[in-house]
């Protein structure tokens, strides 16, 4: 393991929701003595992002990959665990850390057609960060930086407004703007899943040039593992608000540790009408993230379900492999006196 300092590290991250919704259920819950409940959107996620780094987070719709992203760029306050920037805890930043961070971690959204203000012109999107950050305003920067990310000639586009912008122009303008303020971190998520195909490719070949040129970090949200796949140097597959397997790309792909893992991957496209795969063994629906299962979380969808997983699965590296970790009681022994905890 290197001794450089992470850009961004999670130590057992968490964000959960209450279910209480307003005065009149929490006096309910007051007056029968229960407890809300909770939705453990992200609970006891850990991660190392080091400079230069891509890594991918992935997993179905509701599994917390959007709600850890909010939580990394301070629109949620983390309900525990520990969030360290350049090895700078944020719980103890102030006002004027903020703002740095805000300056050094930068967003690229989902949705292209929704995160530019539609009054504003491509020049005045690529100037507010400039005047937000106390950057000096420079029109030659803000050329270079449209036609780094191929917009091209760049007065072609400086005075054009979303409505006269392609979607892939759309992203593009969206990620020169994230890039405009030199960041060291950029999160990403799904940016190309709203695009068309031939779209997708141009942007995701664009972020891989970009995070090469620039030196950035990027931590790449996505429902999508071929996309992920990639792009990315490290894959954290996430479920029911935890990370379930973390490993190189190349390693995750062609040799699968957790069955949740193994059934993305047969679920990937393949552009051949006339191959013909194996099914994933995988059946049923996510579980409930307020009424989560005791033990491991994928059990009830598990074909390997044994009596061991109604207790929690400890991280473990697979085979001594340093490099990767599984959360699955497939890959280790477990004494018959051991204690095990129970996730309730």
């Amino acid at each position: 393991m290197s001794d450089e300092v992470p850009v961004l590290e999670l130590r057992s991250l968490e964000k959960h929701f209450s279910t209480t919704k307003g005065i009149v259920d929490s006096v309910k819950h007051k007056v029968a003595g229960t407890s809300p409940g909770k939705v453990r959107a992200v609970d006891g996620v850990s991660m190392e992002l080091r400079a230069n780094q891509v890594q991918g987070v992935i997993g179905e719709s509701g599994c917390g990959k959007t709600t850890l992203l909010r939580t990394l760029i301070g629109l949620y306050e983390p309900s525990g665990g520990e969030l360290y920037f350049h090895g700078e805890p944020v719980s103890e930043f102030s006002k004027h850390d903020w703002k740095e961070f805000r300056r050094h971690v930068q967003l690229v959204f989902q949705d292209p057609f929704n995160s530019l203000d539609p009054k504003f012109s491509v020049r005045r999107a690529l100037a507010e960060p400039l005047q937000i950050h106390d950057i000096d305003y420079d029109e030659d920067r803000i050329s270079e930086m449209l036609e780094t990310v191929g917009l091209t000639p760049a007065e072609k586009y400086l005075t054009r407004f979303p409505n006269q912008l392609s979607g892939g122009e759309k992203q593009r303008v969206s990620i020169a703007r994230a890039l405009i303020t030199e960041p060291d971190l950029i999160l990403a998520d799904e940016p190309a899943s709203m695009l068309d195909v031939s779209t997708q490719a141009e942007i995701l070949n664009l972020l891989n040039e970009l995070t090469d040129e620039f030196g950035v970090s990027m931590l790449y949200i996505s429902h999508d593992l071929s996309t992920v796949s990639y792009i990315c140097d490290e894959i954290n597959v996430m479920y029911l608000g935890r990370v379930v397997e973390q490993a190189p790309t190349k390693d995750l792909i062609t040799d699968p540790k957790h069955p949740y893992t193994e059934a993305l991957i047969k679920s990937i496209p393949i552009p051949d009408p006339h191959y013909m795969r194996e099914r994933p063994d995988v059946t049923g629906e996510p579980g409930d993230p307020i009424n989560m299962p005791s033990g491991c979380r994928f059990k009830n969808r598990c074909p390997h379900r044994m009596d061991v997983c109604d207790y929690t699965p400890h991280d473990v590296s697979p085979d001594d492999e340093e490099s990767r970790s599984v959360a699955c009681h497939l890959y280790y022994e477990h004494p018959v006196d051991a204690p095990m905890e129970k996730i309730q």
